[in-house]
């Protein structure tokens, strides 16, 4: 077991782990430690810990200092400077005429690098954008292509829900999302109402998942026969999840009506969990086109 800190460097980015040394390091502090990109002024996420072995990624850095009033001065001034440094790389971009549109600009917290984010249909020739720039900031120049997914998590804005998007408030790693979830959950497979503001499958689909697919282990599905308290046997019609409601059509005499029935009242043969869910041709053509991931490189690796 090692003690360490978990220590974010961006809103809602991903928690590396640090040595805390001798320092009494709380959540909520700042700190300066070193990263494979040079000295970093981080926030801690939590308290000290002590986490197994193979869960630290080797070899693990320590904490330099707790960051002093200088040094929170000092990443004032870069956030004021990074305002400045997108106005220029924009106007740069447009005087090379390049196919790229820009997310964000970042300066390491030493000012050794100036990291430029951007997002383009393909491949982007920009070695004469990095010259220019570099001739003007005097210091390393990285361009950095990022996919719709991070744009969004970079960027933020407010969900269908009417909240503030889960990947840029507190969703650190991005999640895989299946359209199979959304079908689980009894949604409409219309890709505008189950894709986010980055045109993916919404991240959310998977907060609810594990309680979806619990219940509907107790549930049948739609067309599945089943026998009622009656005794009578009749199809299911609809099935509401979480108020494990089943609609089921049953004959009386000569007519055919829906009752509803709790479903623990019902009795039916029971499927196993890979049968529950079962697509159509044109479901899988709409999850071919929904789960395209990017493969681009994300904002934190």
């Amino acid at each position: 077991m090692k003690k360490v800190i978990g220590v974010r460097f961006r809103t809602a980015g991903k928690i590396y782990y640090f040595d805390p040394l001798d320092f009494n390091i709380k959540k909520g502090c700042h700190v300066i430690v070193e990263t494979a990109r040079g000295v970093e002024y981080g926030t801690v996420v939590g308290d000290i810990k002590e986490v197994e072995d193979d869960k630290v990624v080797q070899p693990l850095k320590p904490v330099l200092r707790i960051a002093s009033e200088k040094d929170d001065e000092q990443e004032r001034k870069n956030k004021d400077k990074e305002k400045d440094a997108f106005k220029i790389c924009l106007e740069k971009i447009h005087k090379h005429g390049l196919q790229m549109k820009l997310i964000d600009a970042e300066y390491t917290f030493d000012n050794n690098k100036v990291l430029f984010y951007f997002t383009a249909d393909g491949r982007v020739d920009f070695r004469e954008l990095v010259k220019d720039l570099a001739s003007v900031f005097k210091t390393r120049i990285e361009l950095r292509q990022i996919g719709v997914r991070d744009e969004t998590k970079i960027r933020g804005g407010i969900g269908i829900c009417g909240r503030p998007l889960c990947c840029h408030t507190h969703q650190s790693d991005f999640i895989p999302v299946s359209i199979k979830m959304a079908k689980e959950q009894n949604l409409s497979l219309n890709p505008t109402k189950i894709s986010g503001v980055c045109g993916r499958l919404m991240c959310c689909l998977k907060h609810e998942e594990d309680t979806y697919e619990e219940i509907n282990r107790r549930l049948p599905n739609v067309g599945d026969f089943v026998t009622t308290p009656d005794g009578l046997k009749g199809e299911v019609h609809s099935v509401n999840v979480l108020r494990e409601l089943v609609k089921v059509i049953v004959e009386e005499g000569d007519e055919k009506e829906i009752h509803e029935y709790k479903a623990g009242e019902l009795r039916f043969k029971k499927r196993f969990r890979k049968d529950k869910v079962q697509l159509t041709k044109e479901e899988m053509k709409e999850l071919e086109l929904l789960e395209k991931q990017d493969k681009t490189q994300g904002v934190d690796d």
